[in-house]
């Protein structure tokens, strides 16, 4: 099970990272996809997403690629920016 109760601002980039990481991990398990297969969807090697899942630093387009791979994006939504009138 994912541990969803981090207390983000306290962690270290690295340990955030790492948390991703195992994000990714986890949800590729979940739905029984090996790493050469979720890679390839993903359009990265193998070799690349094993560094994501290890905790690695990689860059935000190949994130992005792989979270579509594993049908993830929703995670997403979370950056969406609401305009509202100022009341001024």
């Amino acid at each position: 099970m994912v541990k969803t109760n981090n207390d983000w601002n306290a962690m270290s980039d690295g340990a955030i990272i790492l948390e991703i990481g195992r994000y990714i991990r986890h949800h590729r398990l979940e739905k029984n996809i090996t790493q050469a297969k979720a890679a390839e969807i993903a359009g990265v090697n193998r070799w690349t997403l094993n560094k994501i899942e290890k905790g690695e630093p990689i860059s935000l387009l190949t994130l992005i690629s792989v979270l579509r791979a594993l049908d993830l994006l929703h995670i997403l939504k979370i950056f969406k920016v609401s305009t509202q009138l100022s009341p001024i």
